[in-house]
Formats: structure tokens, sequence, C-alpha cells
């Protein structure tokens, strides 16, 4: 079958950085799905794995971590879905990834794809969707659909994949105040557009931006980049026990000075049910299906920005080096091969 992989660790721009290879089909485990992928999108954590494998041998490193596709079988355990149904997901890190025809995929963490949808805006949802979802619900422990709170939320970066999301999901399903950051005209208008309350300027130190628009002080703050940088700024904006959730990978991040508040600390990785198979990996099936839902309903809406066209080596590159430039807004798709 068609894919595209890569051998040894290269910048975007290089030829050989991403190629397009033939591999063999996969075969289910138990749990799993064959899904036939339609479309597909690119998120940082692409570019870091592109960056981090080790170099193949004979099989080329896969990755693609957004599918959107059709059950063509599944394992001898699954009871989720059955074949000819629509589903989308994120995949888990420690298997071949979605950049392929046909995608081996544990049910438990695969949601029905929206109805609503076509496959490339579903394909923008999924790994921002979860890792929103549980930043939000699961770290922060935001009450879910309690509307009157007084509470407010910072989004570091909120024009990104996550930022694009988990603005309107804290909007939508929470009574927090929404405050996302933007450095750029663009960039403030789709944070708007996502459902911010108010955006401000994360080229200046975030407390002062929200004095700036007179709310001293918030409950949370979701630090989907620069964390490191933004570190004293996040300790004067919290509230006394307050809580910062974050998903970057800053090599230092001394949390002495979250002391004097008792303010709490936490990181978001979506991977990591499937990485360690916990106990509760089929909450992520239960958050996709309900994901698919609230899309279905209205109350959510695709974060797709830009399409590259076909799924090949040419089109992947030049996606990676739209992620890498810093400057991307919501989600670039890729469909078909």
């Amino acid at each position: 079958m068609k894919a595209v992989g890569f051998y040894k660790s290269l910048p975007a721009g290089d030829p050989n950085s991403l190629v397009d290879v033939e591999i063999a089909k996969p075969e289910p485990k138990p749990r799993d799905l064959i899904v036939k992928v339609q479309a597909i999108s690119v998120n940082p954590v692409d570019v870091k794995m592109r960056g981090r494998l080790a170099p193949a041998i004979d099989v080329p490193h896969v990755l693609g971590y957004d599918a959107v596709g059709i059950v063509e079988s599944t394992g001898s355990d699954a009871k989720l879905f059955k074949p000819g149904d629509a589903v989308f997901y994120a995949g888990a890190i420690d298997r071949p990834g979605a950049n392929s025809e046909f995608h081996a995929v544990d049910e438990r963490i695969v949601g029905p794809a929206p109805k609503s949808l076509t496959p490339e805006q579903a394909a923008a949802l999924p790994l921002t969707s979860l890792t929103a979802w549980e930043l939000l619900f699961d770290r922060l422990r935001v009450p879910y659909g309690r509307m009157a709170t007084g509470d407010a939320i910072l989004i570091v970066n909120g024009a990104g994949g996550v930022g694009s999301i988990l603005t309107q999901i804290a909007r939508r399903l929470t009574g927090l105040t929404v405050i996302a950051t933007a450095s750029r005209p663009e960039t403030e208008r789709w944070c708007f557009y996502m459902g911010a309350h108010h955006v401000i300027d994360h080229r200046k130190p975030l407390d002062q931006g929200l004095r700036e628009i007179g709310i001293p002080e918030v409950r949370y703050v979701a630090g989907l980049t620069a964390s490191d940088l933004h570190r004293d700024a996040i300790v004067a904006a919290l509230a006394p026990q307050g809580a910062l959730a974050m998903i970057d990978d800053p090599e230092s991040f001394d949390v002495t000075p979250f002391k004097r508040k008792s303010l709490s600390v936490h990181w978001e990785l979506m991977f990591t049910r499937s990485l360690f198979g916990t106990a509760d990996i089929e909450e992520q099936h239960k958050i996709l299906s309900e994901v698919s839902s609230l899309v279905d309903a209205g109350v959510l809406r695709t974060t797709l920005r830009e399409e590259m066209g076909r799924i090949n080596a040419a089109n992947l590159r030049r996606a990676h080096v739209a992620q890498e430039s810093a400057r991307s807004i919501g989600k670039t798709i890729l469909s078909g091969f």
C-alpha cells in the first residue's frame, strides 16, 4: 500500500525528509480497526517525531496523528465499530501513523466521524480536541457544562490548533470568560471567530495584557507554547489557588515561584492513555464521540484553515515546513491518495 515515511531525520525542506513509499498493509490486533484513510492533518507532534525517531533500516517511519476514514475490517475482539463506519481519531505515537492508505488503530481511542462535516473538515479535530478536552476537564478540572462560574481562562496561542478548539470548548461548554493570546491581526481575528471573549498580545507580558482589559487575574492558564518564557507573567496573572496546564516541552521549568500562591501545575499529553494502556483508555472513544455529537449539533465547528492537496511526500513536506514556521493558524489538511 502507499504511504509517506522517512528513513532519517532531516530538515523539512530536504527532499528526503519525507518520501513516498510502498509498505505492507497492516494486520489488526484483537481490538484494532483497519481504516481506509480519507484525510489527515499535520500537528506539532509530527514535526517533533520526525526529529526524534532513530534512523530506519528496512521499514520507514510513518507519521500521522490525525485521521478520518472508513472501517474496512476489525480485529477479533472489536465491538465498538463495524466495517463501513466512518471514524476519526488521533492514533498512538508508539505505533505507525496514519500517513498511509490503510491504518491499524485501537478502537478504544476512535470516535464516530461527525456526519455534518466532510472528511477534510473532520480531520482537523481529533488530536486537538482530545488535548483540549483532557487539559480543560481532566487536568484543570473545570466543571463541564456549568455555565456560571465567574472565573476566567487565559489561552496562550489561541490561534494554533489546540488553542482554536480549546477556545470553542471553554466558551461553549463552561461558564469561563475566555481570553486568548495572539500577535497578528489575522490571528486576533481567528481567535474571536473561534469564540474568545478577549484577545491580548503575547508579545507583551501576559499580566500586563490582562490588566489592560480589566481582568487582573485568572483562575486558569493553558500554556500551549513558550510556557517557560511566560512563566513569571503566568505566576503574576494566576489568582491564588489557580492552575496552569501545559502541553509544550520547555527544556526546564522551575515551579518554585508557584508555591507562594498555592498554584498547581499540570502537563497534558493526549497520548498518555494509549502509551500506558491505562484502565480508562476508552475515555478517548467517549470524548471523540461527544465532540462528534457537539459538532453535529452546531456547538463546535471545524478548525480547518488550509488544504494542501493529496496525501503525498511533496505536500506533506510543505505542510511540515508550514508547521515549523510557527505562523500557522488552525489546522492544515491533506486528503486522498
